[in-house]
Order: C-alpha cells, then sequence, then structure tokens
C-alpha cells in the first residue's frame, strides 16, 4: 500500500492531488450546506409566503366583512321602526294636501319578510291631482329621508281636456325594523 502511494506521488499530476482534494471536500460541503442551510430557508420562506398570503386574504375578507356592515348599519339606522309606519303614513298623506295631491283611498298594511326583525310596509290607492302636482309628489317621495320605494304606478283615468287632473293607482313600500330593541350600531340581530 505504500509502495502504491509513493508511485502516485511520483506521477506528473500528484501535486494536484491535494488541490483537487480540497476541491471535493468544498463541494461536499457546498451540498451539505445547500441541503441543509438554503434548502430549508427556501421552504421555510416558501411556508411564510403561504402564511402571509392567506393572513392578507384574511385580512381583505374582514375588512370587507366591516365594510358590508357598515352599510347594513346605515342602511338599518335609515328604516323606519314598525311603531313609526302609521305616523309615516300620515306624513305622506299630508304631503299630498301641501303638494294638492288627494289620496282618497289610501290603505296600508304590513308583510312579513324572511329577514329577522325586519317588515314590509305598503301603502297603495289611487291619488289625484295635476300633472305639475303629482311629479312635486312623486319627487318629494323619492327623494325623502325615509326608505320609500315607489313599487306600482299605472294610470287609471286622465280627465278631459278642461279638467287637468290625473288618477294613477300608486304602491308604496318601505322596508320595517322590527320593535325589538336593537341598536342602530350594531345592526340587524342575525
Amino acid at each position: 500500500m505504500k509502495d502504491r502511494l509513493l508511485f502516485l506521488w511520483q506521477h506528473p499530476f500528484a501535486p494536484l492531488f491535494p488541490w483537487v482534494g480540497v476541491a471535493l471536500g468544498l463541494l461536499f460541503m457546498l451540498f451539505l450546506v445547500h441541503d441543509l442551510g438554503v434548502a430549508s430557508a427556501q421552504a421555510s420562506r416558501e411556508r411564510l409566503e403561504k402564511e402571509w398570503a392567506a393572513t392578507r386574504q384574511a385580512l381583505m375578507y374582514h375588512r370587507e366583512a366591516r365594510k358590508a356592515k357598515q352599510d347594513l348599519s346605515r342602511v338599518w339606522a335609515v328604516l323606519p321602526a314598525e311603531r313609526d309606519f302609521t305616523p309615516l303614513a300620515l306624513g305622506i298623506s299630508d304631503e299630498a294636501k301641501r303638494d294638492r295631491v288627494t289620496l282618497p283611498g289610501l290603505s296600508y298594511k304590513t308583510e312579513p319578510t324572511l329577514i329577522a326583525n325586519t317588515s314590509k310596509g305598503l301603502l297603495q290607492g289611487p291619488m289625484t291631482g295635476r300633472y305639475e302636482d303629482l311629479r312635486r309628489f312623486i319627487y318629494g317621495l323619492e327623494t325623502a329621508e325615509e326608505f320609500l320605494l315607489i313599487e306600482d304606478l299605472e294610470l287609471a283615468r286622465s280627465g278631459g281636456l278642461q279638467d287637468e287632473s290625473l288618477t294613477f293607482n300608486i304602491k308604496i313600500a318601505t322596508y320595517l325594523r322590527g320593535d325589538a330593541e336593537v341598536s342602530s350600531s350594531s345592526g340587524p340581530a342575525h
């Protein structure tokens, strides 16, 4: 064995053997560091990126939910309470009188909805007046602070050339908060 080593050292490339050994050792160390250090760091980075993306998505969902809750609170605050429905109907009748519109047979009722603590209030009947007065009255309904919807409006009868009055059948709807005590900041109970 000793003879074999002496023979190798006498070879013309013998001075390169230690350098090849060092290069192989460094290459081994490079693979070792890469496998233990860099690969685990990359795996850790990928895991952190996935966690960051999931957290970012959760934050976006949270912000959207908060915005939806604020929007719902604003809508909930605009809805009249169920106990305020009768005064609302009287207020609409008074507004019609101010605009010189007659509502002779205005009826009102409430209907349940699928949403908890909410019902639908309906006001319907004929309304009669001049075109300008009717237009002003309808505009007043559409721009009222209360949440009012004109669900149906159809011409029932128009007067002759001498009589400028028109008669429409109107159906006005609104959604009402239930009488259950719910603060406007918390919105509807679900």
